[in-house]
């Protein structure tokens, strides 16, 4: 089974991987009220961290917090699968609870899940569209724009230290290309991607202006 799935994913570039993982829940909305799964943000969170793993561990501090939260997330699936199928289900519960706020909560995992992936589309964006910055500052720019506005000194500190191990931009680059593929391919992907993961960034967002929880920063 190995060496097929070795066989099929030749040629093919990461980022392409992670869009073939995520079209397969894509589609699962709850179809009376049009929400995006829980399954959906899961899946890019994991897929988020696959391409983390092409930059090496530098980035060991964002990867476990990303681990972390989504394990948070299916441990209370596992607990109340009723009422976890959606994103708006799980904040609406603890809102009512007024749990959402706690240093464990589901919401939280969630808003910084969704922070996650809003730096790796910036990375990634950065990537493309500034050929002449090093990884470094493409990491750097994303992190700005990204999560450092909700980091506090000691994050923030960590973040400083992992930026100085990041490798060169042409090896990160390497990594994502499949084995028939030129840059100019991985631009094509990395915008499809993006493209796909708008509708649920915008939905997360939505949800977070809508119960006032957007600015919550970490401890």
């Amino acid at each position: 089974m190995k060496r097929k799935r070795e066989e099929i994913e030749k040629g093919r570039s990461e980022i392409m991987l992670a869009m073939e993982e995520i079209s397969l829940v894509n589609d699962r909305k709850d179809r009376a009220n049009n929400k995006i799964s829980t399954l959906l943000l899961l899946t890019v969170s994991k897929q988020l961290l696959r391409v983390l793993d092409k930059i090496g561990p530098t980035l060991f501090v964002l990867r476990q917090d990303i681990n972390q939260n989504i394990q948070r997330i299916e441990d209370f699936k596992a607990e109340d699968k009723s009422r976890s199928s959606s994103l708006t289900e799980i904040i609406t519960k603890e809102t009512d609870e007024g749990t959402e706020r706690k240093a464990k909560s589901c919401t939280k995992a969630l808003i910084w899940l969704t922070r996650s992936i809003n730096f790796m589309v910036a990375l990634l964006e950065t990537l493309i569209n500034s050929p002449d910055l090093t990884l470094e500052e493409v990491v750097e720019e994303a992190y700005k724009n990204t999560l450092k506005p909700w980091h506090r000194w000691i994050s923030m500190a960590a973040y400083k230290v992992a930026l100085k191990l990041i490798p060169e931009r042409e090896n990160f680059i390497s990594l994502l290309l499949g084995k028939c593929q030129d840059f100019d391919d991985l631009k094509d992907d990395i915008r499809s991607m993006i493209s796909m993961l708008q509708p649920l960034l915008d939905e997360m967002n939505s949800i977070l202006e809508k119960h006032e929880l957007e600015k919550i920063k970490s401890i």
